[in-house]
């Protein structure tokens, strides 16, 4: 072997010792772990829920008497004032009785001029000494009879007339239509809905609250919303709790009323966050952070020398982005962001979080 390849051997030797030795060198490096130097801050509660948009006022309109709808006035989308007619509804029997009771006014008022005519010629005789006086005060009495039979006659008619006045539906109040869920023609009852009128001077949100958590709200609480899908957020305030649970779903019914006006249909889905408490000094941890979160929560921190230990832990029972930690840790203490693959006793070289600050 010549000595310029004694040469290119020894470099090659070389190499691959400084390649085994670094080698050997990374792998007895701690592996780097992410870690969460933990500092007190103001935490917010919050619940959210989905909510459906409805007017603050809504009438389902109806028809006092049975009859067939033979005209409708309105339809979806239409603006009405209060006292606007909406329908006409007919029906042959209260019409045939407010026929039959003005035909009594009429027959009343026949008897009357009856009486009053024989009540005049028995004054005229009695005046002549033609008749006594029994006759005249005879005659008297059944013209007051007939004239109070007419009275009564008109009063049943105007009754009839009344009834038959309500057979033209009209709007109960100023608003506009939702739906109109009947045609023409059909035949409806005293518990058929013919429009759902919703008022015009604002919305609110109707959600229903799971009756864990309801218990914690409280009118005035305030509240975030956003029409789903859209990143346009708008305050709110919650207006009313239900003190009734739907035993059906186990839920109560929350109104959530938007702070200024805004623009949103009827039966719009809304993701609305209401703030239910504002806790000073808590501890956060994300949630990825916590091992065993299902039986027994821990979180692994990093002692003085960088090993992992884990930690049992008390997290607030209340839905949140991140834990609130309630017992187990302490202001300062380093937290494992990602304790996958990790095990108690492990020497780890911690990093801050890429969006530390």
């Amino acid at each position: 072997m010549t000595g310029r390849a004694r040469l290119r051997l020894a470099a090659i030797v070389l190499l691959l010792a400084a390649i085994a030795a670094v080698a050997l060198v990374m792998s007895r490096r701690p592996p780097e772990v992410a870690v969460l130097t933990l500092r007190p801050q103001a935490t917010e509660l919050v619940l959210a829920v989905v909510g459906r948009v409805r007017p603050l006022d809504l009438v389902e309109v109806r028809s006092p008497n049975p009859g067939q709808v033979i005209e409708l006035l309105a339809d979806d989308g239409d603006q009405v004032v209060k006292g606007q007619p909406l329908a006409l509804i007919r029906a042959a029997v209260e019409e045939a009785q407010t026929e039959a009771d003005a035909a009594r006014v009429r027959a009343a008022q026949a008897e009357t001029a009856e009486a009053r005519l024989a009540y005049q010629r028995t004054e005229t005789l009695a005046r002549q000494g033609f008749a006594a006086q029994a006759a005249l005060d005879q005659a008297r009495a059944r013209l007051r009879s007939a004239q109070a039979a007419v009275a009564a006659a008109q009063a049943t008619a105007r009754a009839s007339a009344a009834r038959s006045r309500e057979f033209v539906v009209r709007a109960p109040m100023a608003g506009i239509i939702l739906v109109r869920p009947i045609d023409g023609g059909q035949v409806v009852t005293p518990t058929t809905t013919l429009f759902e009128l919703g008022s015009l001077d604002g919305v609110e949100i109707l959600a229903e609250v799971d009756e864990a958590y309801a218990d914690a709200l409280r009118p005035g609480m305030v509240a975030r919303a956003a029409a789903s899908g859209a990143e346009t957020r708008f305050e709110a305030v919650v207006s009313e709790v239900s003190p009734k649970i739907d035993s059906s779903t186990g839920g109560r019914q929350v109104k959530v009323r938007p702070q200024a006006a805004v623009a949103l249909a009827p039966g719009r889905s809304v993701d609305v966050t209401i703030v239910v408490e504002v806790r000073d000094g808590a501890l956060v941890i994300p949630r990825q952070a916590v091992v065993d979160a299902t039986t027994a929560p821990k979180a692994y921190v990093l002692d003085a020398q960088d090993v992992v230990v884990a930690r049992n832990i008390v997290i607030a029972r209340w839905p949140s982005q991140g834990a609130i930690i309630e017992q187990g840790l302490a202001p300062g203490d380093r937290v494992v962001l990602t304790p996958a693959g990790l095990r108690p006793g492990d020497k780890v070289a911690p990093v801050s979080p890429p969006d530390a600050g």
